[in-house]
């Protein structure tokens, strides 16, 4: 059995916002969903049917910039 490019995806926007909270990305992968690709022939691939939602409520373009100067130094 392989995660499809959309579980991967959903695994990587979990990471994405463990990191952005600092919280611990555990509890988000217990509730994920996961089912057969109802589109994959060999029903071997897996999907998520409840992605998490990644929200940039309060990021301004601002600190974007700001942290992007912070790398470059």
């Amino acid at each position: 059995m392989k995660l499809s490019n959309q579980a991967i995806g959903a695994l990587m926007m979990a990471l994405q916002k463990s990191l952005m909270e600092q919280s611990d990305i555990v509890p988000m992968l217990k509730e994920m969903n996961l089912q057969l690709d109802p589109e994959d022939q060999s029903q071997s691939t897996l999907v998520v049917t409840n992605p998490p939602v990644v929200s940039l409520d309060g990021l301004t373009v601002s600190d974007t910039e700001e942290a992007l100067t912070m790398e470059e130094e």
